[in-house]
């Protein structure tokens, strides 16, 4: 049985219209046309649909009995051309991220804030969570796309680079680090450290040369948050490295940023993606949103955020 839509639409027109003339001329058809679809529908069910006579054409009992199906047929065809159309014109969907804490805390919200206010009626969701988990939501299917930096990537997703970041410091406005016109990696061995604990200082340490890496390895504090180092900061504990999308972090807290030459050292940041799956309208475009509104911030530096380094990092918090 092979019946297709556009049989079941002549049926239903043919029915309502109660002449095959007057049904061609709805559905822009010639008569021959419309009568060979009814035709083959017949064929295909193996009933007769329509009593013909000279003067009339009354839908026959068989016709009858299979009418409510066609019409059910039909309309949730239609509905799911509806569906589609509201999928494809953005007027409706969900967008799930999963995305690392310090990301989600300062860079995302506005661009959700933004995205609403062209799409109001996508829903937008967001896993905020640690490095290491970003990929394993994805992996479970939880979230639709996960933002982060470089880790080995999992089997079963793809990445796409969206930006990379060099290394600040952050000290208070007073410090002798803050007076210099350049701040270099050996301008931090006789410094106090407040690092950020896990993988973040040892791969850290990977991309540095090991006799400028150990200082950061036997750093004074090591802390789980920025939150916290920042505030260690505020209190002349020491100074702490970052990436500058905290920028406002640390202009709340009153302190300084400034950009680690020599080397520069920047991070990658990643959009992961299931393999063989296809991002929804909704998704991709606030992909397409994210990686154009991430051209344009500087965080407060005169920092290129899509700039590559020789010295790109493979690891971040």
């Amino acid at each position: 049985m092979n019946i297709t839509l556009r049989q079941l639409r002549a049926f239903l027109v043919v029915h309502h219209a109660g002449s095959f003339t007057k049904a061609a001329q709805e559905l822009h058809l010639t008569q021959s046309a419309l009568s060979s679809l009814i035709k083959e529908l017949e064929s295909n069910l193996g009933m007769r649909l329509f009593d013909r006579t000279t003067r009339q054409l009354e839908i026959s009992e068989s016709g009858k009995s299979i009418l409510p199906a066609a019409v059910r047929v039909l309309d949730e065809m239609n509905a799911l051309h509806d569906e589609i159309g509201r999928l494809k014109n953005l007027e409706q969907g969900k967008v799930r991220i999963a995305i690392t804490q310090q990301l989600a805390s300062t860079t995302l919200p506005g661009m959700i804030a933004d995205f609403n206010v062209n799409y109001p009626n996508i829903n937008v969701s967001v896993t905020d969570c640690g490095v290491e988990m970003v990929q394993q939501c994805v992996l479970d299917a939880t979230v639709d796309i996960g933002i982060g930096p470089e880790r080995e990537l999992s089997h079963g997703l793809t990445q796409e680079l969206l930006f990379s970041l060099p290394f600040h410091i952050v000290a208070p406005p007073d410090h002798p680090l803050a007076k210099l016109t350049e701040v270099t990696w050996k301008h931090l061995k006789n410094e106090d450290l407040i690092t950020l604990s896990g993988s973040f200082t040892e791969l850290l340490s990977d991309d540095l040369l090991r006799r400028s890496a150990a200082h950061l390895l036997n750093a004074k504090y090591k802390v789980s948050f920025m939150s916290t180092a920042l505030s260690m900061v505020q209190h002349g504990l020491g100074v702490t490295l970052c990436l500058p999308y905290v920028h406002e972090w640390v202009t709340q807290n009153k302190l300084v940023m400034l950009p680690i030459k020599n080397p520069e050292i920047y991070r990658k940041f990643y959009l992961y993606s299931r393999k063989n799956r296809v991002h929804s309208p909704a998704v991709e475009q606030f992909i397409k949103l994210f990686s154009n509104k991430i051209e344009t911030l500087n965080y407060g530096q005169d920092t290129d955020v899509s700039r590559a380094s020789p010295l790109d990092c493979r690891f971040c918090v």
